[in-house]
């Protein structure tokens, strides 16, 4: 190999076992995206079709599942391929966009819970007021600041990293994310503060705002009557069990890199892996059981399904 092919494609050393569970890991994996797909899918096709649910709730919580699926194909695409592959490797140029969807997509995914939170605390705790305020436009700024915000904060680090000269090209994962920092020979003071600023401002922020609006529905649902707090209880759940699966996941993701060495890489390969199928298919799966709105739908189509077939 030239010293150019070794500068360009980076090995993706966290496979474990691949020349013996190749198929096996591919089928496995293959069947969760399909899921993930499907599930996914079909909540979002029925709130865009069903114009009873075409209200802000419903339509932050496809934002959400899309938001997800984005995520997913970001990552099993490139997956399967390296299951089947001989050698683990990407370029380090496509290392770095994954690793920029990823961390984008991410973030969006918290403000987007930030943005959902928002919405059921206007509702409970301002009832008269909701229409006016999450109007059609509001819902339409909410969801570019979700999208946009991230895509911005996170391409200044990886644009300045394009031409960083790499002392090593074996990333101890299966995908690209922040242990692509253990690539350079010099790690950017600034571009560690500026990570720090970007987890603050993306997750920190985000997620102390849901716990103060749920804290506030909390003290006025108790203070009302029977049936507020069944609808605080009804539509506010799903979220905070999303939000917390979701914290989980980025805990582990931003403290893995610290882990590096002592982390043996058979518990990591399989965390990664259970990280990848785990929370992509938690999401559908709570908003299709927990949302009553939702399920109703879910089930006349199923039983149609079934009727036909």
């Amino acid at each position: 190999m030239s010293a150019q092919v070794n500068v360009t494609y980076i090995t993706l050393d966290g496979h474990v076992d691949v020349d013996s569970y190749r198929y096996l890991y591919f089928v496995v994996m293959f069947a969760a995206y399909i899921l993930i797909i499907c599930c996914n899918g079909t909540i979002v096709c029925v709130i865009v079709t069903q114009q009873n649910l075409h209200e802000p709730m419903y339509v932050l919580v496809a934002a959400l599942l899309f938001n997800s699926l984005l995520l997913s194909t970001n990552i099993y695409p490139k997956l399967l391929l390296d299951f089947l592959s001989e050698q683990q490797i990407i370029s380090y140029s496509a290392c770095l966009f994954q690793c920029f969807l990823y961390y984008s997509l991410s973030g969006s995914e918290f403000l987007l819970l930030s943005a959902m939170a928002y919405d059921r605390y206007v509702s409970i705790c301002k009832p008269l007021q909701y229409q006016t305020i999450m109007s059609r436009s509001t819902v339409c700024v909410l969801l570019l600041c979700a999208w946009l915000l991230p895509v911005c904060q996170t391409a200044a680090p990886v644009i300045a990293r394009i031409h960083n000269k790499l002392c090593t090209f074996s990333l101890n994962g299966i995908l690209c994310n922040n242990s692509v920092h253990n690539l350079y020979c010099v790690t950017s003071r600034v571009l560690s503060i500026y990570g720090v600023v970007v987890l603050i401002d993306l997750v920190i922020v985000p997620m102390f705002f849901i716990l103060f609006t749920y804290t506030n529905i909390l003290i006025i649902s108790y203070r009302s009557s029977k049936s507020v707090r069944t609808k605080a209880a009804q539509t506010c759940l799903p979220h905070l069990l999303v939000l917390i699966n979701y914290s989980c996941l980025i805990t582990y993701d931003v403290t893995i890199v610290k882990l590096d060495s002592d982390l043996p890489k058979l518990a990591r390969f399989v965390m990664t892996l259970q990280m990848l199928v785990y929370n992509p298919l938690f999401n559908p799966i709570i908003y299709g059981l927990k949302m009553k709105e939702i399920y109703k739908h879910l089930r006349r189509l199923f039983c149609r399904i079934k009727v036909n077939g």
